[in-house]
């Protein structure tokens, strides 16, 4: 029994030294992402499995970077199930291709992919906002975002283009995957003539369902003010600036996406 209890404790201790270090993880996604590690192994969809040493050839044409640094991001994100670790029998060298999960972070032919996703969630003004998270508890009438940076994140936003682009460019790699399955089993837009797509950000939700049903004849792409200032000019698509907890352009029907 007593054997049990320290059994026990030691788990205890290895799980939350593990939850210390999570943000492990996400960092070392983002690294593979900066050094665009999924496209060079998937090379349009090969995903030949590569040594440390061929990924770098790929991504640092003119030579350069260290192997064993970046083996040892490959062989933690492997753990996690974004990467497959392959052992030759004949060497010692590891080679690593992609799971369904790395794949999410190859770019597609539309420019898409996850990646923008995973770098938008880890910028420094929100890793700045996360180390305050316990603030919102002692004082919620200023969120930690807030704090950090001086105002909310969407006006924060709206201030550096860069940010703006990256958030954009992350809906798209997440919504536009999200539309091709709704549109490929869902026909609830026909006989629609005004839709608003409430929270749309650049407006590719609208574009896509503008395509497969243009009897929709007026699109509204509501979103706050600072998101819609940015969005591109769309066919057929108003961006309209806004606060959904106020009030919402009247339609025939109102098109929100949620998260599962």
């Amino acid at each position: 029994m007593e054997d049990d209890k320290v059994n026990s404790r030691d788990k205890a201790r290895i799980a939350i030294m593990e939850l210390a270090n999570m943000i492990s993880v996400p960092m070392s996604l983002n690294a593979v992402i900066r050094l665009n590690v999924p496209d060079a192994i998937w090379q349009g969809g090969a995903n030949t499995p590569l040594s440390a040493t061929q990924i770098l050839s790929l991504v640092l044409p003119s030579g350069g970077g260290d192997p064993e640094n970046l083996q040892r991001v490959l062989r933690m994100l492997t753990s996690y199930g974004v990467f497959i670790e392959h052992l030759d029998a004949n060497s010692s060298e590891r080679k690593y291709s992609l799971t369904d999960i790395g794949k999410t972070l190859v770019t597609d032919a539309d420019g898409l992919s996850y990646g923008p996703y995973v770098l938008q969630h880890h910028q420094d003004a929100l890793m700045g906002a996360w180390a305050l998270v316990h603030e919102a508890v002692l004082d919620p009438t200023t969120e930690p975002f807030v704090k950090a940076n001086g105002e909310p994140a969407y006006s924060y936003y709206g201030k550096k283009p860069e940010m703006n682009g990256l958030m954009q460019k992350a809906m798209a790699g997440v919504s536009v995957p999200f539309m091709k399955n709704v549109l490929n089993s869902y026909n609830g837009f026909e006989g629609v003539n005004k839709l608003v797509d409430v929270g749309g950000s650049a407006g590719d939700c609208l574009r896509m369902i503008l395509q497969k049903h243009p009897t929709v004849k007026e699109a509204i792409n509501f979103d706050l003010p600072e998101v819609v200032a940015k969005a591109p000019h769309i066919p057929g698509v108003t961006h309209v600036g806004g606060d959904m907890f106020k009030s919402i352009p009247a339609a025939d029907a109102i098109f929100m996406k949620g998260k599962g």
